[in-house]
């Protein structure tokens, strides 16, 4: 018996991302699966008697979208809070904190995103904060979430306003007058007041790695279905149906899974055990469990994630030299190399995938040595262990990354100047002379460094059209190589590219029969949009598991 779509996708300008057939008109789904790629007349006879035909009039279809660096259960609470980006100085800041106070009386604290390290052509302290609303807690987040500043309530109430021993990497900054000035670096100096926010289980996965204490008790998980859900929904609408998230523990897995139970899941996520630097390799057997129980293509887990350092505008990424506005600082590496190596080695050999993010070239090569010391320990093997963010490298170690086939998990929004980060602070943080080594894209493409891209969401605008348009876009340092690359190469490294990096590449990342019914409909044709309009560009229909899961006429009517 012949099998007959349910789902045509016709008229289309299909790109596959399948070397051996790149273009088609049309796509024929059967239940989860691609039936057939091919013209239009040839998917037409595939249709069944209840075949939705969906005509693409003319736009880019593509394989469904891989999102392959997020924070999915911290992007889904975030946006219920106050959003920061672009507001600048005193008067805007003091109405945007005001305005959303008011209007969430109830918010145990007032939590805003996005705020620019230079709000005030300066860093915030917690007198400009305690000017603007001294009698509820207030905790802003700059758009990396590396850095917070809290006014004085809030640092009283988490018990931190007199600072507090923590792990190298992580700091309250302190002022003169022995009493912490608000601003917090990294994520072990910001959770005591995150905690007040009542968000420390949706946090939990990228504060500590461990799981949420409490308990978390049915309620509880029937509460954080909400923000994940939200997280998905926002996910679907942008074309995003394979997730890729950077933080995690069993619980997030169990908060995923609830919704697979209600059938809300819209996206295969994958979650990672995050070995935060109190970790031992002994620990990694928790990694191995969670690998064991979820393996399936909408749930898994297999894959450890660790941050090396922090981020450049803060001076807590790690530096081979000394930054050029601190003479004798280099940052602070969260995992010494012995550390780092042994517990490389025992999650190789486990056959656990590593991700680490690696932002300053000292932290990158710091990576490359321990994934190097894995190798030699365990033997080579098809690991395709990554590196996230690869902000600064020395140029010396990019062939060492093709090598030992490392994939590079790059984020072009961040690039400043590219989408919605300024080029200051950091680029004097970098300092002009290693601009030429800083956000390098096409250095490593041609180098034969495995690319995937990603927003990093919420960091950055979670939209991928937006991201592909900052890659095409983005600003050419002085005196440095122009690292933009070509439309194929970038829809490469959100398709195909994305699901190598997830040893998938044999089922999604492309368009060709038998593969995962993943497919994302557009509202123009890409290739003839001009670069600087394909960011405004919208999804017209996400499609994962042959389910329509975003429909944009759908939410318009």
């Amino acid at each position: 018996m012949t099998i007959q779509a349910d789902l045509i996708i016709t008229n289309g300008r299909v790109l596959t991302m399948d070397r051996n057939n790149p273009r088609a008109e049309a796509v024929a789904l059967a239940g989860d699966r691609i039936l057939a790629v091919g013209t239009v007349d040839q998917i037409a006879a595939l249709a069944g008697a209840d075949c939705r035909i969906i005509d693409a009039k003319g736009a880019t279809v593509l394989p469904g979208l891989i999102e392959s660096h997020l924070h999915l259960f911290m992007g889904g609470a975030e946006l219920a809070h106050l959003q920061l980006l672009g507001v600048r100085g005193p008067e805007a800041l003091g109405r945007a904190i005001r305005d959303y106070a008011a209007t969430n009386p109830d918010c145990p604290v007032v939590m805003g995103q996005g705020c620019d390290y230079d709000i005030y052509g300066r860093a915030l302290t917690r007198h400009d904060l305690d000017a603007i609303l001294p009698d509820r807690p207030v905790l802003l987040l700059a758009a990396d979430h590396h850095t917070g500043w809290a006014n004085t309530a809030a640092l009283e109430a988490a018990g931190i306003l007199q600072g507090r021993t923590l792990t190298p990497g992580n700091e309250i900054v302190m002022g003169d007058d022995g009493l912490a000035t608000g601003e917090l670096r990294e994520f072990e100096a910001k959770a005591p007041v995150m905690r007040l926010s009542g968000e420390h289980r949706i946090t939990a996965g990228i504060a500590t790695g461990a799981e949420p204490e409490p308990a978390p008790t049915a309620d509880d998980l029937a509460s954080d279905c909400i923000p994940m859900a939200r997280g998905l929904a926002h996910c679907a609408r942008h074309g995003l149906t394979s997730l890729v998230n950077m933080d995690g523990n069993i619980y997030t897995l169990r908060v995923l899974a609830a919704l697979r139970d209600q059938g809300k899941l819209t996206a295969r996520v994958r979650i990672p055990f995050h070995y935060r630097n109190h970790r031992t390799p002994a620990d990694l057997e928790i990694a191995s469990r969670m690998s064991a129980e979820f393996n399936d293509d909408w749930l898994s887990s297999g894959f450890v994630k660790f941050f090396m350092d922090g981020v450049v505008d803060s001076g807590t990424a790690v530096m081979i030299n000394d930054y050029p506005d601190t003479p004798g600082w280099r940052g602070d590496p969260l995992h010494s190399p012995e550390s780092f190596a042994a517990a490389a080695t025992e999650a190789d050999r486990r056959g656990l995938q590593i991700a680490v993010h690696a932002i300053g070239d000292g932290a990158v090569r710091r990576v490359i040595d321990g994934y190097a010391a894995a190798r030699a320990v365990n033997g080579p093997r098809d690991a395709r262990h990554r590196i996230e963010h690869i902000e600064l490298i020395d140029r010396s170690d990019i062939p060492r990354m093709a090598d030992l086939g490392i994939i590079a998990s790059i984020q072009p929004c961040h690039v400043p100047g590219a989408l919605d980060f300024p080029m200051q602070p950091t680029l004097d943080k970098i300092g002009k002379a290693r601009w030429d080594d800083a956000y390098l894209c096409r250095s490593l493409h041609e180098a034969g460094v495995p690319l995937v891209f990603a927003s990093d969401w919420p960091v950055a605008d979670a939209s991928p059209l937006r991201g592909i348009q900052a890659a095409l876009d983005r600003p050419v340092f002085d005196g440095a190589r122009d690292e933009r690359i070509d439309l194929h190469d970038i829809l490469a490294a959100y398709t195909i590219g994305g699901a190598y990096a997830e040893h998938t590449e044999d089922r999604k990342g492309m368009l060709r029969q038998g593969y995962l019914a993943d497919v994302v409909i557009l509202d123009a044709d890409i290739e003839t949009t001009p670069k600087d309009r394909i960011g405004s560009m919208r999804v017209q229909k996400t499609i994962c598991g042959g389910q329509i899961v975003w429909d944009a006429e759908a939410e318009a009517a």
